[in-house]
């Protein structure tokens, strides 16, 4: 297996990763009749936090006071970016959503930037978002604006988020063994969130909703989590910019294909606007850390 992961070209694994985490995304969605958004995603993190503390091992490395507390803010908010993520797909369409979220990324990216790319970054992001949000989703149907606005903000809180993931996980792969951190980090976020979300999961006890939920946190963490750390090493700069960038276009399409969520006009417009501002922010710095 190893051999096949070594010779399969980066960008092809990046996608593949991509891919798989917006796949488990859709699946995410088949449990909302079951239980609340933050339930499956803290079923997620569960069921990815036991595979990768049990593949890693990460007990094996030398933890400080320091480490762990820093290992466990990251897992906090991380797990609290995926929750807001959640709510935010139980809202809105998932390329809508991964689009609004990336606003994060591109915020870290060009921030104090003042060179042209940078502001074009920013302005272009904007203008997805915008386009998204007042043009390409339907606010005339009744009993839609509130869905719709507790979409955005879960949306922008999550892309909020992430950009604080983003800056404590940059951190920490500079110190640091990231996928040992990344597997206690999920560890201490599922206990931390368990008293808010154990109790609207019973559902899982149920055979065919517990195979789903595997799924959901094996395509949606473990398999990219374990591929970023490949691509991470072997993507130039350019690339790496290239294929943030097809994210949420990705998810756009699987949101078709497996949700039936046919875009509008003015998402496709702010999708694009959005994959561009992500191409135009990364490709002028070092690839980082990656979505979850």
């Amino acid at each position: 297996m190893r051999r096949v992961v070594d010779r399969t070209p980066a960008p092809l694994l990046f996608l593949i990763g991509g891919f798989s985490q917006y796949v488990g995304a859709a699946l995410a969605v088949g449990l909302y009749p079951t239980m609340p958004p933050h339930a499956v995603a803290w079923l997620r993190a569960v069921v990815a936090g036991v595979v990768l503390l049990l593949v890693v091992r990460p007990w094996r490395a030398d933890w400080t006071r320091r480490t762990l507390i820093q290992t466990g803010v990251f897992g906090v908010v991380l797990l609290g970016m995926n929750m807001l993520f959640y709510v935010a797909i139980d809202h809105l369409p998932l390329g809508a959503a991964v689009a609004v979220e990336f606003t994060g990324p591109v915020a870290v990216a060009a921030w104090g930037g003042r060179t042209a790319r940078s502001r074009i970054a920013i302005g272009l992001a904007l203008f997805g978002v915008l386009s998204i949000s007042l043009i390409g989703l339907d606010w005339s149907v009744t009993g839609s604006t509130a869905e719709l606005v507790i979409g955005l903000a879960a949306a922008l809180a999550a892309g909020v988020l992430w950009a604080a993931y983003m800056v404590i996980g940059g951190r920490i792969v500079r110190a640091r063994d990231g996928l040992s951190s990344l597997a206690v980090g999920l560890a201490i976020g599922a206990v931390a969130f368990a008293p808010f979300s154990a109790p609207f999961a019973g559902a899982v006890l149920r055979p065919e909703i517990l195979v789903i939920a595997i799924a959901v946190g094996v395509l949606s963490s473990v398999v990219p989590y374990t591929l970023d750390q490949i691509t991470l090493k072997r993507l130039g700069t350019a690339t790496f910019a290239l294929m943030n960038a097809l994210l949420p276009v990705s998810a756009t399409v699987i949101g078709v294909i497996a949700l039936a969520q046919l875009p509008t006009v003015g998402e496709v417009v702010g999708v694009l606007a959005v994959s561009a501002a992500v191409w135009i922010s990364g490709s002028g710095r070092r690839p980082t850390v990656e979505p979850t």
